[in-house]
């Protein structure tokens, strides 16, 4: 250990380096003195003192995120394996009743309304009067049973559009194909579920839209929950700056990050039940489709009987079809055909 190394240096005493200036000692000379050990001593001790407080301060940031990690994780693996994944859903449209019917406080019937069909794409069963006269929790119940008998129609909707040709691909490829791929659609995303064709049967149609809340919350969890931990990465230096206010850091990103993180679980609950409630199976009219063929075939008549006028001058006589001969192009580096042996552009491509 040197005297002018960092750990003497910032934790060691400056007495010692005058004592030995004061001796006389030479540079690079060894010192042995019981001085010198306790004081490397107290040094390395106040070393790790100050270690062990980054650590303990770093473990309780931790502790914050882990109690988050928890529940999301959790929420996560139920939807990845279908555990409990209805019971998830139903405690989603609960708790999105109530956000909403906290948020109406103090607001008009027409923006209530003008809030739901924005949020849920749906009409709400209350009508002006007996919004007025509904409390928080009456009217959180009416959504949530409004939002129930909604999913549960949507279910068995495309449960009945999928389960024939379901059965059909079940009949006469079963032994070859375990599961099948089932497109859905909000209107502005497109979803392909893998759906297992025997407890599609099975259930009737129910598993399309258990397989259909699984694969959305898995995609909404991740999407919202990266984007959450970024935020949670800028709160955490941010707070720090709380010091010369002579608050504590730590305090403050514990009330900030609960918002946060009540914020992110809103914004996942929004996302899965404005898709449930608005999913359907893209079907094609066959109507449609029996048109646009017709229509089709109808421009390519068009097409074909003015292919001769096309081909045709101002006369009655038809353009020649005989083929076009081109002249090759002489290069003006190219021997000229002349037979001189000088290039052409040396010979008679002069004046060209």
């Amino acid at each position: 250990v040197s005297l002018e190394d960092d750990l003497m240096r910032l934790f060691g005493s400056g007495r010692i380096s005058a004592i030995v200036d004061r001796m006389g000692m030479k540079e690079g000379e060894v010192l042995q003195h019981s001085m010198l050990s306790k004081s490397i001593e107290r040094a390395q001790r106040k070393v790790e003192e100050n270690n062990f407080g980054i650590r303990k301060r770093l473990l309780e940031y931790d502790d914050v995120m882990n109690s988050q990690r928890e529940v999301i994780y959790t929420r996560r693996r139920n939807a990845l394996f279908g555990e409990r994944i209805d019971v998830d859903v139903q405690n989603m449209m609960g708790d999105f009743s109530e956000s909403l019917a906290q948020q109406a406080e103090g607001k008009d019937y027409e923006e209530f309304t003008v809030d739901i069909i924005r949020n849920l794409s749906m009409q709400p069963k209350l009508n002006e009067e007996e919004y007025k006269g509904a409390s928080v929790s009456d009217l959180s119940e009416s959504l949530l049973t409004q939002l129930s008998e909604e999913y549960h129609r949507r279910s068995e909707l495309m449960g009945k559009q999928a389960m024939p040709i379901i059965k059909q691909v079940h009949e006469k490829q079963g032994a070859t194909y375990e599961n099948i791929a089932v497109p859905i659609s909000d209107g502005q995303k497109m979803l392909q579920i893998v759906v297992n064709l025997k407890r599609a049967i099975d259930s009737e149609g129910k598993e399309i839209a258990r397989t259909l809340s699984k694969t959305i919350t898995l995609i909404m969890i991740d999407e919202h929950w990266k984007e959450h931990l970024r935020e949670m990465d800028e709160l955490k230096q941010s707070v720090q700056s709380a010091v010369y206010e002579q608050k504590d850091p730590l305090l403050i990103y514990k009330f900030e990050s609960y918002g946060l993180f009540r914020t992110m679980i809103d914004k996942v609950n929004h996302d899965v039940l404005s898709f449930l409630l608005r999913a359907h199976i893209p079907l094609r009219d066959p109507q449609n489709v029996q048109q646009a063929q017709q229509q089709r075939r109808t421009d390519m008549s068009r097409m074909q009987l003015s292919k001769p006028d096309v081909a045709t001058s101002g006369g009655n006589e038809p353009k020649s079809q005989a083929p076009v001969h081109v002249e090759k192009k002489i290069g003006r580096n190219d021997p000229c055909p002349c037979g001189s042996g000088k290039k052409y552009k040396n010979c008679h491509g002069k004046e060209a």
